[in-house]
């Protein structure tokens, strides 16, 4: 009997610790890791990525949150999973002293008819021995085209919604695609537009047409391979890229294809192409007129013209200072120029011709040694010609008394503004400034930014011209 009553007052005992480690005071406040819960541009219909609030007990004692809600119920759009219970309202949840939990939270929103982005807002409310607290949750969102595989007809594609491509936009032989000025074309992971007919890309200075991922969160701003790409099928021509944005796919733009007869044909002027885990710019027996193009920033082949072909360059940028540690050291050259390609497959050859491969007035530089690389194969032709460019070239490069290569500015330091950040505008100080060919820049007056190669001492070599402003010029518009 004795035993009895010691354990039945144990019991009682750590029932009674445990009721007094509860901490019923109203000024026992939670603290959260954030205010504000807040999701970037997302898209109407589709869910959100997840994000997280973590709920902190500081006290020395149990705290019982009584009940945690969304303030706008099930009508809202928001969802919450609680420590691993999925509802938008919870009761009776247990913190222990010095510890925390979890709130995972997504959105899905309703679509609004239009172009202007949406905002969604509620609040996760928790109320604590009769005081309540809240974290705010907010949403932006976009409405969009869907394109799920689809062959394309003739037809234009309009800035009055963004597209949203899965799996594959296609557009079919002897169709034409017409894409409108500030028109934003987002592709799903694995996704890629596949060309047999044209593509008139028509963007604008003020209004580019850009080609990107889906993910809209800032870490993925700058991220390579969310998306497959752009390949222009050989077959393929009269295609247009002007001011147009390709970034963070797997290859930026293909052109050519090495199992179909003929070539492929575009011409880019002022089009940016960057962040590519592949290539930026693969092309094969096919042909490129290119203006004021920047291609940067590539874990593998920035540009690279196999098989010959027909390649034009002028005035464009073709910088690679690729430093993602993670996926290991960049070993390839920012330019390769080859009348041939090897299938690391089978071993195979194949030679083409290379009838003109013409850099005039461009910069080829990135953070190795050597960004140049030109291979022929005697059985093709191979008439290419770097005339007046700055070239990344090592010192086991000879380029002396070689026609080839004219006026060329070797080794020396463009001094972009922030190549790293893909800001390839060159500062005062740079070695290529007004040493261009002037026939190249009377062939392309304007610069990327639209500012005129014509109007101070000489044109500069890249993309990019530099206008110093006349300080008394300055000081007289103010």
């Amino acid at each position: 009997m004795f035993k009895i009553l010691i354990v039945m007052s144990l019991v009682y005992l750590f029932a009674s610790c445990e009721k007094e480690n509860i901490n019923s005071s109203n000024d026992a406040l939670l603290r959260f890791s954030t205010d504000t819960v807040a999701f970037d541009t997302i898209f109407t219909s589709i869910g959100s990525p997840t994000h997280n609030v973590r709920v902190v007990n500081p006290t020395n004692s149990t705290l019982i949150i009584s009940s945690i809600k969304l303030a706008g119920g099930n009508k809202s759009g928001f969802r919450l999973n609680v420590n691993g219970e999925v509802a938008n309202d919870v009761y009776d949840v247990e913190i222990p002293p010095n510890d925390s939990i979890f709130i995972f939270v997504e959105v899905t929103l309703g679509e609004n008819g239009g172009n202007i982005p949406m905002v969604a807002e509620d609040s996760i409310v928790f109320s604590v021995n009769g005081v309540v607290q809240d974290v705010n949750l907010i949403a932006w969102g976009q409405d969009f085209k869907r394109i799920n595989s689809k062959v394309i007809g003739t037809t234009t594609w309009t800035n009055e919604k963004p597209y949203l491509v899965y799996n594959y936009a296609y557009v079919d032989s002897g169709a034409v695609l017409t894409i409108e000025p500030g028109t934003i074309i987002y592709f799903h992971d694995g996704a890629g537009f596949y060309v047999k007919g044209t593509l008139d890309v028509q963007g604008t200075e003020s209004e580019p047409v850009v080609f990107q991922g889906d993910r809209l969160e800032s870490m993925y701003s700058d991220l390579p391979d969310q998306w497959n790409g752009i390949i222009l099928f050989s077959g393929s021509h009269n295609n247009r890229f002007e001011h147009a944005v390709i970034k963070n796919a797997n290859i930026g733009l293909q052109v050519g294809t090495i199992e179909h007869e003929g070539f492929a044909s575009v011409e880019l002027a002022d089009t940016r192409i960057e962040n590519m885990s592949w290539a930026g710019i693969w092309a094969m027996k096919s042909k490129i007129l290119a203006s004021n193009c920047v291609v940067s920033n590539v874990r593998y082949y920035n540009t690279a013209l196999l098989l010959g072909g027909d390649y034009q360059f002028y005035h464009s940028t073709f910088a690679n200072y690729y430093n993602a540690l993670s996926t290991g050291i960049r070993n390839t050259e920012t330019l390769i120029v080859s009348n041939y390609l090897v299938d690391s497959k089978t071993d195979m050859r194949y030679v083409g011709d290379m009838t003109e491969a013409t850099f005039g007035n461009c910069i080829v530089t990135g953070n190795r040694s050597n960004e140049v690389l030109v291979r022929m194969d005697k059985k093709g032709e191979s008439n290419y010609l770097f005339d007046n460019c700055m070239l990344q070239l090592s010192d086991t490069v000879n380029i002396d008394n070689n026609p080839h290569y004219l006026g060329i500015l070797r080794n020396a330091d463009p001094r972009f503004i922030d190549p790293y950040k893909g800001n390839f505008q060159l500062d005062t100080l740079s070695a290529v400034k007004d040493i261009g060919k002037l026939s190249y820049a009377k062939m392309f007056p304007n610069d990327f930014l639209g500012e005129s190669r014509l109007d101070d001492a000489g044109p500069d070599l890249g993309a990019y011209e530099r206008i110093e402003k006349d300080p008394e010029k300055t000081a007289e518009s103010k």
